[in-house]
């Protein structure tokens, strides 16, 4: 699952966010809970359930939430910068944080002020994250307390899949690497397209996202099919896979899409207004 890079600087932030209502900002992330099967969506401005067409904030928290992604009924694990406004940030970096609670409270479990996670990959008893601030694949088998760092790479999304957790997949952006040994080392996947986004719903089945809104799939990297594309909009920013055929993604715009069938075709779950766009 895609976390995109972090746009604006913190002055505009602490404008933004102290005055009218900014709306999500820019996406980083998507996921679905299974304690209820709501959609989350992780932005520029905070974490918000995707309901009714609308994207509601919840519990009121302006953090700049970057690497996201769900890892059990209410758990959340994410990364990137506490909210401009809040008195009690201790540094510009979150580190990894946890939310046991559907993202209404978050605790922070390790690397506070070190690690900027643009991307977390949950995968069985492994976790993967891509720090901005290293370069660097980072690993971790004890759920985020303690962390290896890996291969450096210019890698832009990851990810694994819980039944071969030591294979990793980098989409780049202009293709896609993997790693047999945890993120240690990494290939090029050769005739790979460029990829924003990538995911393992199954076992060897990847999905993936091109910036031009193709998605595409490939057993093991192999040869690539095109599944369809997301409706015109901005740039192909980010990409979930919850199964096979129930796929979420989003686009420059912060408008998110659903496709429960494998990306062929797709509904819109959440459009921002003019004047909530960044």
């Amino acid at each position: 699952m895609l976390l995109a890079a972090c746009s604006g600087n913190d002055t505009d932030r602490k404008a933004q966010a102290s005055t009218a209502d900014p709306g999500t900002g820019h996406l980083h992330g998507l996921g679905v809970d299974p304690a209820d099967d709501a959609v989350y969506a992780a932005g520029h401005f905070g974490v918000f359930r995707i309901e009714n067409g609308k994207a509601v904030r919840v519990a009121d928290r302006y953090q700049d939430t970057m690497g996201f992604t769900v890892a059990g009924p209410s758990t959340f694990l994410a990364s990137g910068h506490p909210s401009p406004t809040d008195p009690d940030a201790r540094s510009p970096h979150l580190g990894l944080i946890r939310s046991t609670d559907a993202g209404r409270t978050w605790r922070t479990l390790s690397a506070e002020g070190e690690a900027d996670f643009h991307a977390l990959e949950h995968a069985g008893s492994s976790l993967y994250g891509f720090d901005s601030q290293s370069g660097k694949v980072w690993a971790s088998t004890d759920g985020g307390r303690g962390w290896e760092q890996r291969a450096e790479l210019p890698a832009v999304d990851l990810a694994a899949h819980a039944e071969a957790s030591d294979t990793v997949w980098a989409a780049t952006g202009a293709g896609l690497e993997r790693s047999d040994d945890g993120g240690r080392t990494f290939r090029e996947v050769p005739g790979a397209p460029g990829l924003v986004a990538v995911d393992e719903p199954e076992r060897g089945l990847l999905v993936g996202l091109t910036p031009d809104g193709r998605v595409v799939s490939g057993e093991s990297g192999g040869a690539w099919t095109d599944r369809g594309r997301l409706p015109e909009g901005g740039e192909a920013t980010v990409l979930t896979a919850v199964t096979a055929r129930r796929l979420l993604a989003a686009d420059s715009t912060d408008t998110v899409y659903e496709s429960t069938d494998g990306g062929r075709t797709w509904t819109v779950l959440h459009r921002p207004s003019h004047s909530a766009q960044h």
